[in-house]
């Protein structure tokens, strides 16, 4: 099986930005910890990460033709607004996994909404890094 994971702006500042928030570990924590999910389940794990919108949607819409099979994504801030990334998720025909670090719906106003769930197969919000394993888990295994 062939996951990918993306994550979008300010998730490589994991570690440094709001660690009331988002925590103490540093985004090279995450990759590891996601890497060594991979190497138990024996599957292929890519992730990718970019603070820019059509970089995210150009790798949305490669998944399409690359083998993905289940496709994660922290849209960080997007998540609120980014109708061009719904669009794209859209369009790909793989399980979707939406993933937050935080809980969205006990923070801000703007936050609680988030344009792209809705075309995601499954929600994870608050599980701290966990929620990464847990969104892989749901793709591998998903009843």
């Amino acid at each position: 099986m062939k996951i990918l994971i993306i994550n979008g702006p300010n998730l490589n500042f994991l570690g440094i930005r709001e660690k009331d928030v988002y925590g103490t570990q540093d985004y090279n924590y995450l990759l590891s910890l996601i890497g060594q999910k991979g190497d138990d389940l024996d599957i292929k794990v890519e992730v990718f990460q970019s603070n820019h919108e059509g970089a995210i949607i150009d790798r949305i819409q490669d998944s399409y033709n690359d083998g993905t099979e289940g496709l994660i994504i922290n849209p960080g801030a997007y998540a609120h607004y980014s109708y061009a990334i719904r669009d794209a998720l859209a369009s790909v025909s793989i399980p979707k996994v939406e993933v937050h670090i935080s809980n969205i719906m006990e923070r801000e106003n703007f936050r609680r909404v988030s344009v792209t769930a809705p075309v995601c197969d499954y929600k994870i919000y608050g599980e701290g890094l966990e929620g990464y394993l847990h969104a892989i888990d749901y793709l591998v295994n998903p009843s």
